[in-house]
């Protein structure tokens, strides 16, 4: 059992980076500071997008219009942060 609750640990951890890493190159993209027509930044963003983009669409559609702020990315890492330390409370509270 431990094994599995530090795999999901192990696994919430990566997305949370994935999720920040993904936050950056967007802004980094908005203010010109790298170019898309790069193909490992493309890559890299792609892939961000593929990975974080359909759970953040479906936050976006719960929140309200901010104009040019996008917080979806906080709300979910705030999200997992919260079904991560509640899976450790109710799976393994002798564990730590």
């Amino acid at each position: 059992m431990k094994s599995l609750l530090f795999l999901i640990d192990n696994i919430v951890s990566i997305y949370v980076w994935v999720l920040i890493i993904n936050a950056i190159l967007s802004w980094l993209v908005a203010f010109n500071v790298i170019n898309i027509q790069n193909r490992f930044v493309y890559s890299i963003l792609d892939v961000t997008y593929k990975l974080t983009d359909p759970i953040l669409n479906k936050i976006r559609n719960f929140l309200p219009n901010l104009g040019p702020v996008d917080i979806s990315p906080l709300v979910l890492i705030l999200l997992l942060m919260f079904l991560r330390n509640l899976i450790f409370e109710i799976f393994a509270p002798n564990l730590f």
